[in-house]
């Protein structure tokens, strides 16, 4: 189960009614000195795919794909503003260690 915060909902909610998005996928790609980097990537349009999970929300989805279930399982996704800065941020209970950078993780 892929859990979204109240704060990350409301701001894939602005940006989805902003742009037209039916959505987000989130996924995991190979980079970095741990290993693995989160991906998340908005979606045009939701086509029921035997290859993805829908996690949906009241008014987006959020697609994952069955391969990088895996890696994903039991994640947060939360929206953060620290000072100048904000984005998404990913509390993943399966993260064995992060780079010192904190671009990457391993399971």
């Amino acid at each position: 189960m892929i859990t979204i915060t109240d704060q990350a909902q409301s701001k894939i909610q602005k940006l989805v009614q902003t742009k037209g998005y039916a959505g987000i996928q989130l996924g995991v790609k190979t980079t970095g000195c741990s290993g693995l980097a989160y991906v998340l990537e908005y979606v045009k349009q939701y086509d029921p795919d035997a290859s993805t999970i829908n996690y949906a929300q009241p008014n987006f989805c959020v697609l994952v794909d069955k391969k990088h279930e895996v890696y994903l399982k039991g994640t947060q996704v939360d929206y953060v503003r620290q000072g100048l800065n904000e984005g998404f941020e990913f509390s993943n209970p399966n993260e064995r260690d992060r780079c010192g950078c904190g671009e990457s993780f391993r399971v």
